[in-house]
């Protein structure tokens, strides 16, 4: 079995910066029992990072979502503190302009994972994209999604999110 831990965008401006909310903060020590669960195990820690210049207002997500956050270079950018203090230097992290990561796609195509978990924020937008490129990339692959370690600013899309990748034959876990 080789299996992956992919933790979605959990960076501070999705926790308690220009995009944070509730829910966010409530992830967190669940996030960390799945990485240090994932070490333990001998398993694969990957890290995704929403990341945007000063351009990103005139981008076509800009335009929809006019709020400047995950600037590179910015403590928004960046992991909180706790989850960063987990990151290893040779964990693959991949920084990604848009909701989806065609480069992490690859990387799991090429590693062949049998057993993939995402963890993270925002689940109605960048779990859910990253969570179908995954099941594209490794279609053999059990692709699975942690309810209470993932979580949306808007709780209606987030059980929708779940109900879509239920319906792409990902595997939910701990849904109330």
């Amino acid at each position: 079995m080789k299996t992956c831990l992919i933790v979605v965008d959990y960076q501070n401006d999705f926790v308690d910066g220009a995009l944070g909310f509730e829910g966010a903060k409530a992830i967190e020590a669940r996030i960390v029992d799945h990485i240090q669960r994932t070490r333990q195990e001998k398993g694969t820690v990957v890290f995704t990072l929403d990341t945007h210049d000063e351009t990103y207002l005139s981008t076509e997500e800009g335009q929809h979502l006019p709020v400047e956050h995950c600037l590179k270079g910015t403590l928004g950018h960046r992991l909180t503190e706790r989850i960063e203090a987990l990151k290893t230097p040779d964990d693959p992290c991949f920084e990604k302009p848009s909701f989806p990561s065609l480069e992490l796609g690859a990387y799991l195509k090429e590693q062949a994972f049998t057993h993939i978990r995402l963890v993270g924020l925002v689940s109605n937008i960048c779990v859910l994209s990253n969570a179908v490129i995954a099941k594209a990339a490794c279609p053999q692959a059990k692709i699975m999604i942690d309810a209470v370690a993932t979580a949306s600013f808007d709780l209606s899309l987030h059980e929708k999110a779940l109900d879509v990748m239920e319906g792409l034959h990902i595997h939910i876990e701990n849904r109330g």
